[in-house]
């Protein structure tokens, strides 16, 4: 393998490995607008040249694979000097949009021009061509010409990631503008990714645009709950208001790197998936029409479940457990229905139909965790046989975590259960078909407001971290279950998430020698598994 020598530090790297490759695995910071990892090199910005000892001419990082013994600078006066005259040349046909475009505080033209820039253009006479402004290219996308600099990534991204070849480059030569194709548009289901990859604010996020200054964003590690994927995401929200739910909402998603999940990119309906984080939420828990506290909740659960446990009919109870809950929550709702409540009937798979899939990242089951689910719930009764039983008045509580049952099941057997249960509860984050005719619906927090694991399709248990404080009188489902077991006699002591997956791995064999801090940002993978 090739030993070369960057900025006065060694690195040995793969036969192959272009500088601008060894210098991201030093941490030495070459400056690029058109070179993307994930993307064909093109080679054409120029900004990322370096000098070469034995060469006559400056390289370029990107393109250039290295040689044994190969010394190489990056930040000598003569590389300095031809990226100020390149950031000289783009800043002529580029608009001091600054005050109101979305890319202000994360534009790599302001970054390297505050770096590297030439502050005494020779060139500032020369008028700014004008080219088309903002304008719509698809459902989700604003392109803005007059700030392109032609790095040609998001051409790149069309033809060899989504392959769906939406963009092009038109009149190249001294009026190149980057445009879609005459009759097309830019909507497929990654259309989003062309914004988080465009180094400058030619495509902008029409979601997103003038909500809020980027420099105004705090990120918090996430996974997408979208499909069983588990994409890795950050949740931004706005640190400049008062760290309340209510005033820190959420301003977007964006795909965090993971290469052996989704790499760099999340699809469009994951991207935009987070109004249900604020809207639409329960927030109090509910007996009936009237708004109780939570000791009211909790007694009221208690007086339907003692009796049942202490006369040894606990086959009296009907549990739809969520593949959308963390395995966390999954493990108490085990513990305390199938070993507190032994002989409770318990499932999480409700008959739902298949969604949007494709060949890439989107997956059929709209869950983010039936593999963890499959792993930690001892299944004892199909979800469709205890609806039945519920129906039928076989069953003295039913209780619901998330699931749409009038969606699933029809408003008439919603009826029916409602009328022939002692107690039908409800508990979930979001008003659905199920709470009307719940008799007490529980408020939990959403996945961006508590910390845990998802298991994806791959089998990798994934973190996810809390943003902010659950909404109002929220709480993670296992902190609920936990005040139950309590009031019962039977409680279930667990201080946080990550005591609680201590357990999962402790009793779970898959899990075993897990922890938060091996699974880390990247994942860990179950062993172990049975065909």
């Amino acid at each position: 393998m090739p030993n070369l020598t960057i900025d006065g530090k060694q690195i040995e790297v793969p036969a192959g490995t272009t500088i601008i490759q060894a210098a991201d695995k030093l941490g030495i910071p070459i400056p690029r607008y058109c070179y993307h990892p994930a993307l064909p090199v093109s080679g054409n910005c120029r900004i990322c040249m370096v000098e070469v000892e034995k060469q006559p001419k400056l390289q370029i990082a990107c393109y250039t694979p290295v040689a044994d013994g190969m010394v190489v600078k990056t930040n000598s006066p003569k590389v300095l000097e031809v990226r100020k005259t390149v950031l000289e040349f783009l800043l002529v046909n580029h608009p001091v949009d600054c005050p109101v475009c979305d890319q202000a505080g994360e534009c790599k033209l302001q970054d390297y021009y505050m770096e590297h820039g030439q502050y005494d253009s020779r060139l500032s006479d020369v008028k700014v061509k004008k080219e088309k402004k903002a304008f719509s290219i698809g459902p989700t996308v604003m392109l803005d010409q007059e700030r392109c600099i032609l790095c040609t990534r998001c051409v790149r991204y069309a033809d060899t990631i989504t392959k769906t070849h939406e963009f092009g480059v038109f009149s190249r030569g001294d009026h190149s503008q980057l445009d879609v194709y005459p009759g097309k548009q830019l909507d497929n289901n990654y259309s989003g990714n062309v914004v988080d990859i465009c180094p400058v604010g030619a495509l902008t996020d029409t979601d997103f645009r003038f909500k809020c200054r980027v420099w105004y964003l705090a990120q918090t590690k996430s996974v997408c709950p979208g499909c069983s994927m588990g994409c890795n995401i950050t949740v931004e929200w706005d640190k400049s208001r008062p760290h309340q739910h209510k005033k820190a909402r959420v301003m977007r998603l964006k795909p965090r790197h993971n290469p052996e999940v989704n790499d760099y990119w999340i699809c469009d309906k994951g991207r935009y998936n987070y109004h249900f984080i604020d809207e639409n939420r329960i927030q109090h828990p509910q007996l009936n029409n009237d708004l109780i506290s939570w000791e009211q909740a909790i007694d009221t659960v208690v007086q339907v479940l003692k009796p049942l446990k202490d006369l040894k009919r606990t086959n009296r109870i009907g549990v739809l457990a969520s593949a959308q809950l963390t395995n966390e929550d999954l493990f108490v709702i085990r513990k305390f229905f199938k070993e507190t409540l032994n002989g409770a009937h318990l499932d999480f798979k409700v008959s739902e139909k298949p969604g949007d899939s494709d060949d890439f990242l989107m997956k059929a089951d709209k869950n983010p965790n039936t593999a963890g689910a499959a792993q930690i719930i001892q299944v004892s009764t199909d979800a469709a046989q205890i609806v039945q039983k519920a129906r039928a008045g076989e069953i003295d509580l039913l209780y619901v975590f998330g699931h749409d049952l009038a969606a699933l099941y029809g408003k008439e057997a919603l009826y029916q259960i409602s009328k022939n249960v002692k107690l039908f509860v409800f508990q979930g984050s979001n008003v659905n078909g199920s709470c009307s005719y719940a008799h007490l619906n529980l408020p939990s927090s959403v996945y961006a407001e508590k910390a845990g694991t998802f298991t994806n399709c791959q089998q990798k248990v994934q973190r996810i971290w809390p943003a902010f404080l659950p909404m109002a009188e929220a709480k993670a489902d296992w902190e609920i279950l936990s005040l139950i077991s309590a009031k019962l006699g039977a409680p279930i002591n667990y201080k946080d998430a990550q005591e609680i997956f201590k357990d999962i791995a402790a009793t779970i064999s898959p899990f075993s020698e897990m922890t938060y801090d091996k699974i880390s940002d990247k994942g860990m993978v179950l062993k172990n598994l049975s065909s």
